[in-house]
């Protein structure tokens, strides 16, 4: 029986993942997250005969949700290096501030879309958090949020992020007087190394920094602890390691690897899609498609008077504070000569605080909220 499950999943997963193969051809970097969770929610909303799929089955088994948060946390957790603390050090309060900015603006965004829409509290604040579209339903996934709801908050808000703020920062880029920090010494985003058998073996390492990370995480009640402890367990590793030795280590991690953290974890939420998800989300879309525009306008306007008070150039000001993607907002610092380095560390450093903090904060108001409802039955 499990080898049947794990053949009709790997099928199921093989099927699915052709919508994020077309969206990743039509130039999209967030295409196989996309299209392979549209594909398998209509899969699974369809249950077509081909895949057998049992009538009470609901999804494909989690140990592959797993997988996929493994990938993502060695991922993540690689960003988190020597040149992250080095530019901590040198503008430690700004990055305090940015970060506490955009936790404020996601909380009042999520407190808009869930006072005047059909959403659930906690489906609301986990839609708008700025954590990283690959992350925020994954761990949404795991304490009871509707995950179809916030992948389509979380695409919407990356798509407006990748589509206005690259044009926006470009055509400032042309102005005059654009002086500030630049840093033309960052390699491009992307860049793979080639194979040694020492990169090899840091990434069999780090794979052990993610598995301590998991226990580290599930002791002190993490959220989604494959993904979040495993993310610290590799930062930490990756940082104590860099800091002795004195530079750092590469681990020999393809491009492909991403991909198919992407597929897994996008095969798994949608697989368990049905209609009720659905409720409801006239009114959530245009809720949340306002409340986006706000957040973005709301961090234009900080980025705008953070790189007056800290002479920092708008430009880098502006794609570290952008609630996007990193691999998006460290591409466009490249391409424009902004402080890609500043941009990376500020996104990684928002990515990791909003995993860990976030969560734990949004499970404490589902708590509160049930309390409440539990207070007023009796009362009642």
């Amino acid at each position: 029986m499990k080898r049947k499950a794990l053949f009709q999943s790997i099928y199921f997963m093989i099927i699915s993942c052709i919508g994020g193969l077309v969206l990743s051809l039509a130039g999209l970097s967030i295409g196989w997250m996309i299209g392979t969770l549209l594909a398998a929610a209509i899969l699974s909303y369809k249950r077509p005969a081909f895949l057998k799929i049992p009538s009470g089955q609901k999804g494909i088994p989690s140990y592959w949700l797993r997988i996929g948060q493994i990938i993502l946390a060695i991922e993540l957790g690689q960003k988190i290096n020597l040149s992250v603390v080095h530019t901590f050090k040198e503008h430690w309060l700004v990055i305090l501030v940015m970060l506490f900015l955009s936790i404020i603006f996601a909380l009042l965004s999520g407190l808009v879309l869930w006072k005047y829409s059909h959403t659930d509290m906690i489906t609301s604040f986990f839609g708008t958090s700025p954590g990283g579209l690959s992350a925020m339903p994954s761990i949404a996934e795991e304490v009871g949020a509707n995950t179809i709801v916030v992948t389509i908050i979380q695409t919407m808000r990356v798509f407006l992020v990748v589509l206005t703020i690259p044009l926006f920062a470009s055509t400032w880029s042309h102005l005059p007087a654009n002086g500030g920090m630049v840093n033309s010494h960052v390699a491009s985003p992307g860049v793979v190394p080639g194979f040694e058998w020492s990169h090899l073996l840091w990434t069999l390492i780090l794979a052990f920094g993610v598995w301590g990370g998991y226990y580290i995480g599930k002791h002190l009640k993490f959220p989604a602890p494959w993904l979040v402890g495993g993310m610290l367990g590799v930062g930490c590793l990756q940082t104590l390691s860099s800091t002795i030795i004195g530079h750092d280590l590469i681990a020999w991690w393809p491009h492909s690897a991403i991909i198919l953290s992407q597929i897994f974890i996008a095969s798994s939420i949608g697989s368990r899609f049905n209609k009720e998800m659905l409720t409801g989300i006239g009114k959530t879309m245009w809720v949340s498609l306002l409340t986006t525009i706000g957040l973005i306008f709301s961090m234009l306007v900080c980025a705008y008077f953070v790189s007056i008070i800290t002479g920092i150039s708008f430009i880098t000001s502006m794609l570290a504070f952008a609630p996007g993607g990193i691999a998006e907002m460290a591409t466009t610092s490249a391409v424009l000569d902004a402080d890609s380095t500043f941009v990376v560390v500020v996104q990684v450093l928002r990515v990791l605080v909003v995993c860990i903090v976030l969560p734990t904060l949004f499970r404490g108001l589902k708590q509160w909220e049930l309390r409440k409802m539990m207070r007023s039955r009796i009362s009642a």
